[in-house]
């Protein structure tokens, strides 16, 4: 069974590594959807995989450091794509929620990313 939680992260950044002239390498602003995607087995006792406030609480301190932040400021996102941003919150994540399966990053409404793990 795969489940998710999703969160809404209010944040600007710039993507320092793009050509002059690109609109990206301008400050702006997103609302990035995070999801975080946990797989395992139903437990059969409480009939679910994990609780959901569970994954809140483990992405509680992400959120913090991310929300209403100038993500180019955060610690390892100095070029915060969305790819480098799910990588990130991937490699803090793991540790901690081992079942964590997936990290999908939606930037506009038409544009985002799914992180598995992979380098």
């Amino acid at each position: 069974m795969d489940l998710y939680k999703a969160f809404t992260v209010e944040a600007a950044h710039h993507l320092p590594n793009l050509p002059e002239g690109h609109k990206c390498r301008r400050l702006h602003g997103h609302s990035f959807r995070i999801e975080i995607h946990v797989t395992g087995t139903v437990d059969k006792k409480p009939g679910w995989v994990m609780d959901f406030a569970e994954i809140s609480q483990y992405f509680k301190p992400l959120f913090e450091q991310l929300d209403h932040h100038y993500l180019n400021e955060v610690p390892g996102l100095e070029n915060p794509t969305s790819e480098n941003l799910a990588v990130w919150i991937w490699q803090r994540l793991k540790p901690a929620l081992p079942r964590l399966s997936s990290v999908a990053i939606q930037e506009t409404c038409t544009s985002g990313c799914v992180y598995r793990g992979e380098d």
